[in-house]
């Protein structure tokens, strides 16, 4: 939980007038950082702070998370408004956007997905788009060596939250470590790019109001992004999010629309697709295992916290798939 005496003497340092009790209530579907609501009965913020154990290193960085969100603002990429960054907590604070979330297929009950593929597909060409060093970001990351050191990272992810042997795994390790693709020029990368970290208008769907969840964001190749998209369809998601979830849906046009849809609007070059495909299954593989990391340390209970460790051979598997085994 939040110190909500703390909280409020750190709105009132940044000239925010509190007009009552805070009140806080944890916002469910977060799978890294605690997520909350919090309201003083007139308005509302919402608080994200690093989880209370199974940490892995970087990856429930808020304070990094804060100096994307607060940079973009200067620009037509939809986010959350900024208010403070408390390092000591560590915690952030930004304004609560009142959007609608796809998470599970049963909220795809009347949703137009074709506008909101269309969406998907504007604001990642958009982000992508964003002259970064116009905007304080230029030592945001290392863009040199992007791909290869993403492989490195999360193979160090799963050896600091895995649970059980996996082969299967090592042998996607082995074959991406091998597979480097030639880049494509830096651009800003969002890291964890799906319909579920976006907060669409409730009356249309198809205009995002803020894309959410920036803590694995950096400088790289923008290819991953539009990988991860496309990973997120694939059946095994559903033991991640507890239930169907929003994104595995046959609505949906498919993640060679997608990545096509994306190469078209954005005028870039797809490269050695496949090689950025099994990346992100790998990524999203070590991301589920450390679920369930959490999970068996006891800070985890919300649906999908549970079965998420099922979703991981059938992402490993996957990946090689992609790659040709």
């Amino acid at each position: 939980m939040i110190d909500l005496a703390r909280l409020r003497a750190l709105l009132t340092e940044h000239g925010v007038a509190v007009d009552g009790d805070l009140r806080a209530d944890e916002i469910s579907g977060g799978r890294s950082n605690l997520t909350y609501k919090v309201s003083d009965g007139t308005q509302a913020w919402v608080v994200r702070r690093p989880p209370v154990a199974g940490l892995t290193p970087s990856a429930h960085d808020v304070l990094r998370e804060y100096r994307i969100v607060d940079a973009l603002q200067a620009t037509d990429i939809p986010v959350a408004p900024t208010v403070l960054a408390d390092e000591s907590g560590p915690l952030i604070v930004v304004g609560f956007v009142p959007g609608r979330v796809l998470r599970t297929r049963a909220d795809l009950d009347g949703v137009d997905l074709d506008g909101v593929h269309r969406e998907l597909i504007r604001v990642l060409v958009a982000l992508h788009a964003v002259p970064y060093a116009d905007f304080g970001l230029s030592g945001f990351g290392r863009p040199d060596g992007f791909f290869a050191r993403q492989v490195k990272r999360w193979r160090r992810q799963w050896d600091h939250v895995a649970t059980r042997e996996l082969p299967d795994l090592d042998r996607l390790h082995t074959r991406l470590t091998d597979r480097t693709p030639p880049p494509s020029p830096p651009t800003i990368v969002h890291g964890d790019y799906r319909v579920d970290n976006t907060l669409l208008d409730p009356t249309r769907p198809s205009h995002m109001l803020a894309l959410v969840d920036w803590e694995m964001s950096t400088l790289g190749d923008p290819l991953t992004d539009v990988a991860t998209m496309c990973t997120y369809q694939h059946p095994a998601f559903d033991h991640v999010v507890g239930e169907p979830a929003a994104s595995t849906s046959p609505r949906w046009p498919g993640p060679d629309a997608l990545a096509q849809d994306y190469a078209v609007a954005s005028g870039r070059d797809l490269g050695e697709f496949s090689a950025y495909l099994g990346l992100a299954y790998f990524k999203l593989a070590v991301i589920a295992e450390g679920i369930r990391a959490r999970y068996l340390a006891g800070a985890g209970s919300e649906p999908g916290h549970a079965s998420a460790g099922e979703a991981v051979p059938g992402l490993v598997a996957e990946g090689l798939g992609v790659l040709g085994r």
